[in-house]
């Protein structure tokens, strides 16, 4: 897989993630669910999570369990068929839960994305954990 397709399309899949980051590192769970198709799949190192409304909440019960999460990615493919997408992520996190542990972890999030009236969204993340931490 390749960075592939159209310039402002590729741009604006990378700016779907580098949102996405800075949600995450601000905590802000309504501009985190406003990247995902309201009809989205979050598989999370094997937890499934269907519909916007229910993947936002469970994010926001994971970072209610962190004192800090720090969240880094690195965009390595994109491939754009119309309004349709599918891309790779990597990851590299720290996360500080609240009795002050750490934990890293590597990974990797294989996506789906959905132009919808003009806006890429996440259709669909398969996160799996490639090396972790303690």
């Amino acid at each position: 897989m390749a960075i592939t397709g159209p310039i402002e399309d590729q741009l604006a899949i990378r700016a779907l993630h580098d949102n996405y980051a800075d949600a995450v590192f601000r905590r802000d769970a309504a501009d985190w669910g406003a990247l995902w198709a309201d009809d989205a799949v979050w598989d999370l190192a094997g937890t499934t999570v269907n519909g916007k409304e229910s993947i936002v909440g469970l994010w926001q019960g994971a970072m209610g369990t962190f004192a800090f999460v720090g969240f880094f990615q690195q965009t390595a493919a994109i491939v754009i068929d119309g309004d349709t997408a599918t891309g790779r992520v990597y990851t590299n996190e720290t996360l500080e839960d609240l009795e002050g542990n750490l934990r890293r972890s590597i990974g990797r999030y294989e996506d789906t994305y959905v132009k919808r009236g003009g806006t890429w969204l996440f259709q669909s993340r398969s996160f799996s954990v490639l090396k972790g931490y303690s």
